[in-house]
């Protein structure tokens, strides 16, 4: 099914490995402009830009710490200079953090809080102007956030607040019709074989009412769905991806 995306402008945050990247490539093919944005320079960097390359000449990668005010505005000038406003935002940087409540210490907290929600705020409000009405703002949650987890407080309120944000800027936007929902990922496997244990993967799969994890491509696809007009009066929703668990 074409989702007519070709020509949309977008900013994926976190593009260079697992959902991100996966977000990009799969937007890029259905011929959007993307600037994908990574914090550290490294092989991932170059090899999405070679990657991009052969889709098209109008893709940039941009590196960005995107908990810092300073590089957020950089960014969103990046965006400006490369395709002149932006149709599309899909908050995806995020860090996971396990570690029971008793010994997380505050700078674990802010590690954790900082790049999965104040990342989301200084991004989302940094490109406000830059988007277009009836634009679409995608943050990458977890299933998790609505079921809790031992030994990662701080990783599932850090994603629950993801939800109250979507909510909140979904009110605020609708009048421009700037539509603002929240992709909730189970356990995905980004990459197969190199990720989980197969014990620990055969049993959380075991936990799911499809039997089997979720991938970094079922994850996208929800994506551009919610960026498409195909979800045109969906808004501050949160849409689970986790295979029924």
């Amino acid at each position: 099914m074409d989702l007519e995306l070709a020509g949309k402008r977008v900013l994926v945050t976190g593009g260079t490995r697992g959902i991100g990247l996966e977000t990009v490539l799969a937007f890029a093919r259905a011929g959007a402009h993307v600037v994908a944005c990574h914090h550290g320079a490294g092989d991932a960097a170059d090899k999405l830009a070679r990657e991009l390359k052969n889709l098209g000449d109008s893709h940039r990668v941009v590196q960005a710490d995107v908990t810092d005010p300073a590089d957020v505005a950089a960014l969103a000038d990046a965006c400006q200079e490369a395709l002149g406003g932006l149709d599309v935002l899909v908050n995806n940087v995020g860090v996971d953090g396990q570690v029971a409540f008793d010994g997380l210490t505050v700078q674990e907290w802010h590690r954790v809080i900082d790049a999965n929600l104040t990342s989301c705020f200084l991004v989302t409000q940094a490109v406000l102007p830059l988007l277009a009405d009836g634009g679409s703002v995608i943050s990458i949650g977890a299933s998790v956030a609505l079921r809790g987890r031992m030994n990662g407080a701080h990783y599932g309120a850090s994603k629950a607040a993801l939800l109250g944000l979507t909510r909140a800027l979904a009110k605020e936007l609708g009048h421009r019709g700037v539509r603002v929902n929240t992709v909730a990922p189970g356990v995905i496997e980004t990459d197969p074989g190199a990720g989980l244990p197969p014990p620990v993967a055969e049993r959380i799969s075991a936990m799911t009412a499809l039997g089997h994890l979720g991938t970094s491509g079922d994850v996208a696809a929800a994506v551009l769905f919610l960026a498409s007009d195909m979800s045109r009066y969906v808004t501050g929703a949160t849409l689970n991806i986790d295979g029924g668990m």
